[in-house]
């Protein structure tokens, strides 16, 4: 449903035209979203003016351009957040609930407007954007019902003289930092939290693209939610260490919540040190995806296709090794192979696409080079394995078979279209390659053997794993890794307590 005030603007990105022309002559809200950041309740520019360009990964061409945010912008942001903490900390729960549910009513109504958006910006298919969208909403409704569940405890007292009990409350401002693959998802599934809880968050987004999150501050605006409670500070990859450093060191923001590869989330860890900010971290994984004799071969294909392919694989719990045991290792790489074949390349918006772009060409040159070190140590292309020539961020989809554990693939996370084979023996054989890795997000595989089953799901070193299933995420379940993969958990019961301190009281002399 696309509105009156914006209708103008989504042609223009429909038809992927530039959005210079109509930040000029039109001064719409939305149009404001998609340009400045917003801090405060208002659409502010950069204080020296600057902006950086957004463009579409399938094309190449401009969406916009946005205000490139600072260090002084960020500090400022920061502290109207802590200003508006001291009210929304004393919103009642349910005073909370009914304006992110209102939120998120304008969200879904408004669904197909913002789905176009993440596809201009992000390069995905409009159907997996239109996906993303009511995944990325539904975390805003869970939460809402989440914040009137926010419970303490009366403790038994071990003394007539005192009532003991622990208290819930907010943790205060939060420093959201997301990343460019989910870029509506990765965003409402902390601040739906963040805010049910009574925190205000300070959001900075990927900045491939800010403009989703520009978007759900729209309509938060059009929701009620109270000036300086959320905030989105746009930004470079010039300014984005310094707006980083700003959240991290400034005691004023007492969480930061990030998703992203693990380099960078132990840089904001060690930034955050001096002032023991809580972090919740959702960082890099390695998945295996493993395939036993005795698996539905035919479901174990789907399950690959759906969890190594989807975005392109440009997902953090995308399968990045296959494993697939020894009698049914031809079989699963032929029918992979065939299901590839049936793959529609080209713009997200183009009907009939399977698969877009990857997010731009330093993504592509990761692909290709992985690719490239498969084959040169023994790895037979099945499928694939080279650029397109629609454009610098297109890679073909790939398969690989004959992968060893010598290959770059199996130590590193492609983050893309190339789905690597590898072939094993026993189970133990394939628990140890699985379990190899430093990361722990999650895993797959696929079993009909019920003893099996228990001890591959117990054994595996991660976070989330899936059993004949590929398609893990949802807002009701708990989100997230072990090892280098991260800390804490998004979504589900356990999100909301990422946001809450424990407060211990103790009331005495009453006897």
């Amino acid at each position: 449903m696309i509105g009156k005030m914006s209708h103008k603007l989504f042609n223009n990105i429909l038809t992927i035209r530039s959005m210079t022309s109509i930040c000029k002559s039109s001064r719409s809200a939305m149009t404001l979203a998609l340009s400045n950041a917003y801090i405060n309740g208002k659409w502010v520019p950069a204080e020296d003016g600057s902006t950086f360009p957004v463009k579409n990964p399938a094309n190449g061409k401009l969406i916009s351009e946005v205000a490139d945010m600072t260090a002084n912008e960020t500090e400022a942001a920061v502290n109207h957040a802590a200003k508006a903490f001291k009210q929304w900390k004393d919103y009642t729960a349910f005073d909370r609930s009914k304006l992110l549910k209102k939120w998120y009513t304008i969200m879904t109504n408004n669904q197909e407007e913002l789905a176009q958006i993440l596809t201009a910006e992000n390069g995905k298919t409009i159907t997996e954007a239109r996906g993303e969208i009511m995944y990325g909403t539904s975390f805003v409704e869970w939460f809402a019902e989440e914040a009137k569940r926010v419970y303490g405890d009366v403790l038994p007292s071990g003394f007539k003289s005192k009532r003991q009990l622990h208290l819930k409350q907010p943790v205060g401002v939060c420093g959201i930092i997301t990343p460019w693959n989910f870029p509506n998802a990765m965003i409402l599934r902390k601040v739906g939290a963040a805010l049910a809880a009574g925190c205000t968050v300070v959001v900075k987004p990927a900045e491939d693209t800010p403009l989703s999150a520009l978007a759900t501050c729209h309509y938060a605006e059009q929701a009620g939610i109270p000036a300086g409670v959320l905030n989105v500070v746009t930004c470079s990859h010039k300014h984005a260490a310094e707006v980083g450093k700003v959240l991290c060191g400034n005691p004023k923001v007492s969480k930061i919540s990030f998703t992203g590869s693990t380099e960078t989330g132990k840089i904001l860890m060690k930034q955050s040190v001096d002032t023991m900010k809580r972090v919740s971290m959702e960082l890099g994984g390695n998945a295996a995806f493993i395939v036993f004799n005795s698996a539905d071969v035919n479901a174990a294909v789907a399950g690959a296709v759906s969890s190594k392919f989807r975005g392109s694989g440009q997902t953090c719990i995308s399968a990045n090794r296959l494993l697939v045991q020894d009698q049914v290792y031809d079989e699963f790489c032929e029918k992979l192979t065939k299901a590839v074949e049936k793959f529609v390349v080209g713009d997200g918006l183009e009907d009939g696409t399977t698969h877009g772009p990857l997010i731009n060409e330093k993504a592509v040159d990761k692909v290709d080079k992985h690719v490239k070190d498969a084959v040169e140590k023994g790895g037979k292309v099945l499928i694939g394995g080279e650029r397109l020539a629609k454009g610098p961020a297109f890679y073909s989809p790939t398969v690989i078979r004959d992968i060893n554990q010598e290959m770059a693939v199996c130590r590193e996370e492609t983050f893309g279209p190339l789905a690597p084979v590898i072939k094993f023996k026993e189970e133990k054989e394939a628990l140890l390659i699985a379990n190899s890795t430093r990361m722990g997000l999650a895993g797959y595989f696929y079993s009909q053997d019920i003893q099996q089953i228990w001890r591959v799901a117990e054994d595996l070193e991660v976070g989330m794993v899936g059993i004949n299933e590929s398609v893990l995420s949802a807002m009701n379940i708990a989100f997230g890794g072990i090892k280098e993969s991260g800390l804490g958990r998004e979504g589900s019961k356990y999100g909301i307590d990422e946001y809450l301190n424990i407060k211990y009281a103790c009331f005495g002399g009453l006897h």
